[in-house]
């Protein structure tokens, strides 16, 4: 999944998206269902959602639970829209400078938003999208990379332990060609999801792989690392930390690609 998260605060009226006019394409709203922090709006009937909705709700605690962070009450709002035309519309009228997406996530003016549409796709892309919500809302300075590169792990079902096998298949191919080589301090760079390509997704999706599901010793630093962001300390970047405690973590990386 291919997320657009807007990061930018709502500065004047004028800002594409900050403020809903009288002429403003109407938000989903018939039908709204709280689930913890997740807040669902929908015109067409939810009964039939439930077990999305327990997924989600579940994705809450797992998030929490493998990042070692304690789950934010702030609510994150879901607008589910039936038509694609009419997502379509909203996303053209309100944020006309967004690529074409199934689904994108929105942090502005203090709010957390997931905007979706229906579709084949709507599981991957919730879980997606409601990751950005569930992380922005415990760490909102979290970098450009690994908030990308977690929602790219957690979308998958819980099953596959975040393995996104796609990504997998990219890497090795480049890899094999020569075409890439991890380099986190590149990623760090990287200040917007429009200059994010597929291999950047793929390659922060891995290192978050990598710290996660390779041995506790990782988990338990990318672990410290987010605590450290949630407090808003002053941390360095996470490339410069690693060059001290794993200086081989680029080939490490490569290893545990070849392994899975």
């Amino acid at each position: 999944m291919r997320a657009w998260t807007l990061w930018t605060l709502c500065i004047t009226p004028a800002l594409a998206g900050c403020v809903f006019t009288r002429d403003a394409i109407k938000l989903p709203s018939e039908n709204a269902v709280t689930r913890d922090q997740l807040v669902i709006h929908s015109d067409a009937s939810l009964s039939g959602e439930q077990p999305l909705i327990d997924e989600l709700s579940a994705l809450r605690h797992e998030v929490a639970a493998k990042l070692q962070l304690p789950p934010s009450e702030q609510p994150v709002h879901l607008y589910l829209f039936d038509a694609a035309d009419r997502f379509d519309s909203f996303v053209q009228r309100e944020h006309p400078d967004f690529p074409n997406r199934r689904a994108f996530f929105v942090a502005e003016g203090g709010f957390l938003k997931v905007y979706a549409c229906r579709g084949a796709r709507i599981a991957e892309d919730l879980r997606h999208e409601v990751t950005h919500g569930y992380l922005h809302a415990s760490v909102p300075q979290l970098p450009l990379w690994l908030d990308e590169g977690l929602a790219e792990y957690f979308e998958v079902p819980p099953a596959q332990r975040g393995l996104n096998k796609p990504h997998v298949t990219l890497l090795l191919q480049r890899w094999q060609d020569r075409q890439w080589a991890p380099d986190l301090a590149r990623l760090e760079q990287l200040r917007s999801s429009r200059d994010m390509t597929q291999q950047d997704y793929a390659e922060s999706w891995a290192w978050v792989h990598f710290s996660l599901e390779s041995n506790t010793p990782r988990r338990e630093w990318l672990c410290r690392y987010l605590a450290s962001l949630q407090k808003e300390e002053r941390v360095p970047p996470l490339s410069s930390l690693l060059a001290t405690i794993e200086p081989d973590a680029a080939q490490a990386l490569v290893e545990h690609l070849r392994g899975l």
